[in-house]
């Protein structure tokens, strides 16, 4: 038996964040992977030969710069490349160019209508007044309204003030933009089919519900709060893959003295006296701390690996009603050379940004309709990136690796297990769409890792494969993540703590509800406060 002063419980991303922070601040830390491997979903791995895959997370951009600068990331191997363009291919042999230069952006958008050209700037405005809006808010704790603490007194002063200072017409546009379906958003700007249908992926990745469905504008939202090197709402590669950001967070741990553990599977927490005291392994080791934290989502916490006699029925209760739907799969393929696509040359900027190939809303929401009906969608929703033409250490010379993120899977075939030929089935209905647009596609494929939500849950210990360990809908959000009276990361026994994705503020390779845990742990054992907090320079 080994004694530490805090033990986290996944080498996630969030659960290294935390850790680093609790190391930082001098204490004896130490994590706990239940894999052989460190990173949780955001991990690099080579399972073909020569090739290296993001095969879970992909692309980077809500990563918070104040935890990269603070806990020097760059210096422990992190580089993040960013990458701009994207394109939405046409059935009818045409496509949409979203460039990343303004000028070219504009003349594109004028071959599919000049209203839409001219309207693009006022959706950008009014999309980054909510962004401002919600940034500051990323690096620190929720406030309760329903507690009449001081501290929570006055955050939520700050908090409604933001609000307020957006004016009474701001103030509706907000509370309008929060329940709006991402498709009636978009609506109000754009005209154009394939122009809305480029943008709503964004509203739905990640996510049980369709581009009709309310909230779904706020998901959107969630997509565009990051940056690249201060560009809000850049995306980028990881040189080396995802892999890299867990790297270099483990690093950074590392060198403030903390201690990773893999082969770890924690069987149950150990509790005594109401309080949290440790954590007991599958294979019969233990190990004690006075702080235990799961980066875990809250079912797997509080039904996996607490014993229910440890709980209040009410926490029981809310993890078993806590929404996680997994409506996601992922391709990772293997190409020996780089595919021609219709309409576009191979050197094209259009090729290093995000392809997609559902030109219109109605086609995305026919894909949700197959995902409520119990099936994967037979003409599914794609995010498709060749990562390797920005970043090339990913394959052999001359070859590509192709990250496909697809929507929708759900979590059981109409109710039951997936299968082997359900696999099959879900793998060629991806392959087959790309290959629509793509007459050299096939040929190239050398190598295909399919993931199920089946694959994912297991793997990865992401329920049901839902890739924010919950809905990011308006009732799990703030001070409702996860549930009401627990989301301030503090758990309902002593010593107890969360801090993954399924706490503020959501999902995504953000690192910040990991930071946000530590914050508060550290004021719970009265040790200073070294978590940064707020946005310096926006």
């Amino acid at each position: 038996m080994s004694k530490f002063d805090a033990i986290i419980i996944g080498a996630g991303h969030n659960g290294l964040a935390n850790a680093a922070y609790l190391a930082k601040s001098g204490l004896k830390v130490a994590v706990l992977e239940r894999n052989p491997y460190i990173g949780g979903a955001t991990v690099s791995r080579e399972l073909h030969e020569g090739w290296k895959y993001s095969n879970c997370s992909y692309v980077c951009s809500l990563l918070r710069p104040e935890l990269v600068r603070d806990l020097e990331l760059p210096r422990h191997g992190l580089q993040v490349v960013p990458y701009g363009g994207g394109i939405t291919f046409m059935q009818n042999g045409d496509h949409y160019g979203n460039y990343y230069d303004r000028n070219r952006r504009y003349r594109e958008m004028s071959r599919h209508s000049i209203r839409d050209a001219n309207a693009y700037e006022r959706y950008s405005a009014d999309t980054q007044k909510q962004t401002r809006l919600i940034r500051p808010f990323l690096l620190k704790r929720p406030p309760d309204p329903t507690s009449l603490k001081l501290r929570d007194l006055r955050d939520l002063a700050e908090f409604a003030g933001a609000f307020l200072e957006m004016g009474e017409e701001g103030l509706a546009d907000t509370v309008s933009f929060w329940t709006k379906s991402v498709g009636d958003y978009l609506s109000e700007y754009f005209e154009s089919d394939v122009i809305r249908a480029h943008y709503a992926g964004s509203g739905v990745i990640g996510t049980a519900l369709g581009v009709f469905s309310p909230g779904t504008a706020y998901v959107l939202l969630h997509h565009y709060m990051g940056d690249v090197d201060g560009n809000v709402g850049s995306w980028g590669f990881a040189r080396g893959g995802m892999g890299a950001v867990s790297g270099a967070l483990a690093s950074a741990f590392k060198s403030f003295g903390g201690e990773i553990i893999c082969d770890a599977d924690v069987g149950h927490v150990k509790v005594r006296g109401g309080r949290a005291v440790g954590v007991a392994l599958r294979n019969g080791d233990e190990y004690d701390a006075d702080v235990i934290v799961s980066s875990l989502d809250p079912k797997r916490t509080y039904l996996d690996i607490m014993r229910p006699g440890d709980l209040p029925v009410d926490v029981v209760n809310k993890a078993e009603n806590f929404k996680i739907r997994g409506s996601s799969g992922k391709l990772n393929i293997a190409l020996d050379g780089l595919p021609t696509f219709q309409g576009i040359e191979k050197d094209s900027v259009l090729m290093l940004g995000d392809m997609h190939f559902t030109d219109n809303l109605q086609r995305l929401e026919r894909a949700y309709d197959d995902w409520k009906d119990g099936t994967w969608s037979q003409d599914p929703y794609l995010d498709m990136l060749i990562p390797t033409q920005t970043d090339p250490t990913m394959a052999p010379p001359g070859k590509h690796m192709m990250s496909v993120f697809v929507q929708y899977a759900p979590p059981l075939i109409k109710g039951r297990e997936w299968t082997a030929e359900d696999k099959a089935g879900f793998e060629k209905s991806v392959i087959d769409q790309i290959a629509q647009y793509s007459p050299d596609f096939k040929d190239l494929i050398l190598h295909c890792e399919t993931r199920t939500p089946k694959e994912i849950e297991a793997e990865v210990g992401l329920t049901e494969g839902n890739i924010f360990q919950g809905e990011l809908t308006f009732d799990q959000l703030l001070f409702n993540r996860p549930f009401p009276g627990y989301g301030q990361y503090r758990g309902p026994l002593g010593g107890l703590y969360m801090c993954g994705s399924a706490t503020h503020p959501g999902g995504g390779v953000m690192a910040a509800p990991g930071a946000n845990a530590a914050r508060e742990i550290l004021r719970d054992l009265r040790r200073p406060n070294i978590v940064p907090a707020g946005y310096s320079d926006d």
